[in-house]
Parts: C-alpha cells; sequence; structure tokens
C-alpha cells in the first residue's frame, strides 16, 4: 500500500468515526468463520456498519479527535505498539453506530450469550460514546433514539396529563356526588 492509499484509508476511516453516534473497538480472536459471517448479518440487520482495520489506521484517523487518548505515541520509529492503548493491540474489528448508540454492544452480548464457551474469543475491547470510552456493558444500557424520544414524550405529556386531571377531576366528583344523591333519593322512593 502506498503512501497516497494509507492517506485515502486513514480519511475514509476518519470519517467513519466522525459520522458514527458510537463505535464498539471488538475483539474476534479464536471466531470461526461461520461466527464472523453470523455476527456480521446481525450487525447488517441493525444498520451497524462493522469491519476489521488496522490498529495504526485507527491510531491515524481518531488522533485529532475527541478520541484521541487511545492513539499512545506515532512517532516514526514504528516501535511504537506497546504505547498504544490495550484496546488497539491485537486484531480489531470496529463495529460503527450512526443511530442506535447502544445495539452493537447489545448484539455482542447477546451473541456471547447464545453462543456460550463456541464464541469466548469475542469481546467488546471498549465502546467509544462522545469521546469517552466506555464499557461494553454500559454501552449496551445506553437508550436508542426511539426510546429517548418515547421517554421525552412522556415528560412532556405528563405535565398536560395532571393538569387535565386537576381540573376534570373536581367536576368528576360533583357528577359522582349527584348521582349518588340520585340513587338514594330514587331508593327512597322520593323522585317523581
Amino acid at each position: 500500500m502506498n503512501r497516497a492509499e494509507k492517506t485515502a484509508a486513514i480519511a475514509e476511516i476518519k470519517g467513519k468515526f466522525d459520522k458514527a453516534i458510537s463505535v464498539a473497538l471488538v475483539d474476534f480472536k479464536g471466531l470461526s468463520v461461520g461466527f464472523v459471517s453470523q455476527l456480521r448479518r446481525e450487525f447488517k440487520k441493525a444498520k451497524i456498519e462493522y469491519r476489521v482495520v488496522k490498529n495504526t489506521v485507527i491510531r491515524h484517523a481518531i488522533k485529532d479527535s475527541a478520541y484521541s487518548k487511545l492513539v499512545g505515541d506515532l512517532s516514526p520509529d514504528r516501535k511504537n505498539s506497546t504505547k498504544a492503548h490495550a484496546s488497539l493491540r491485537g486484531m480489531t474489528g470496529v463495529a460503527w453506530s450512526y443511530e442506535d448508540p447502544g445495539a452493537a454492544a447489545k448484539i455482542i452480548l447477546k451473541f456471547q450469550k447464545d453462543h456460550g464457551d463456541k464464541v469466548k474469543g469475542l469481546k467488546v475491547k471498549t465502546g467509544m460514546l462522545s469521546g469517552d470510552l466506555i464499557e461494553a456493558e454500559a454501552l449496551s444500557k445506553v437508550p436508542g433514539l426511539k426510546e429517548t424520544q418515547a421517554q421525552l414524550y412522556g415528560m412532556l405529556l405528563a405535565p398536560g396529563a395532571e393538569l387535565y386531571t386537576s381540573l376534570v377531576a373536581p367536576g368528576l366528583m360533583i357528577v359522582a356526588l349527584l348521582e349518588a344523591h340520585v340513587a338514594k333519593l330514587e331508593a327512597e322512593g322520593k323522585t317523581g
């Protein structure tokens, strides 16, 4: 790969990091081709882009981003592999999520649960969300867009519902009292 190709690859990966709302760096060592293919299908269904990327390309792509703390030393001596963050060592798959921040971690945790020891090498090295590194378990609990919209909608409706209840409740109580009084009068035979 010549310098122009490397620069283009770094720019492409940087664009994906910039566009994503969350990222999961995935260790997939020991997974069979079948399991990797199945995991890729699950990612695709959830609209998550997944790719295996060289650690040095990732480091160069994020060196000027909010995730720069992962980078370590990028000196040209090429003997800096131990200076990088532990998440950027070994094989690294990158799952970029553009819609649901916790989707990639949820898929991986479910995949681990479903397949047990057959995929024991699969794990999220680290999650990346809003410039912070986050554990897989915490990342999987981040609400998605639809859940956040539903919570916001509920919060917006709550004051109106309370106001409606407080305005209507006294009238309902008067109606209930009048109905009870009418029922009592009918029982006594005083209505005419």
